[in-house]
């Protein structure tokens, strides 16, 4: 059973900081793609950043890309999204989100929520002004 958790979430004032970790067991390829999402209530679900495992390809939203960052942990399996210089506008639901290699369908559709089959249940970050 694959089961993706995040943590790391929290309330911090604008121009904070805060680190999101998700931890994925149960995948059966060692190496995957693995993503960020995010949501607010009465919005779509925004993929905001995604890596390969196997590699130091990454990719972030350009709404993000000048302040967020994307790392993978010494475990295959860990996941980090770094933000920095927060704004209140990053008050979200952040979700983790994995997909193995044979579903990958290239990173022209990397934030097509519909390619991830394994969700996390999200973490809430809140950003005050």
């Amino acid at each position: 059973q694959v089961q993706l958790v995040e943590s790391g979430g929290g309330s911090v004032q604008a121009g904070g900081s805060l680190r999101l970790a998700c931890v994925a067991t149960g995948l059966v390829d060692s190496l995957n793609y693995m993503a960020w999402f995010r949501q607010t209530p009465g919005k779509e679900r925004e993929g905001i950043a995604v890596l390969y495992t196997g590699m130091t390809t990454s990719y972030l939203a350009d709404s993000v890309k000048d302040r967020f960052t994307i790392s993978q942990g010494r475990a295959k399996n860990t996941v980090y999204l770094q933000m920095n210089r927060l704004k209140p506008e990053d008050t979200a639901m952040y979700y983790c989100a994995a997909v193995p290699p044979p579903l990958w369908r290239g990173y022209g559709f990397r934030f097509d929520q519909g390619m991830y089959p394994y969700w996390g249940q999200g973490t809430q970050v809140t950003v005050s002004s």
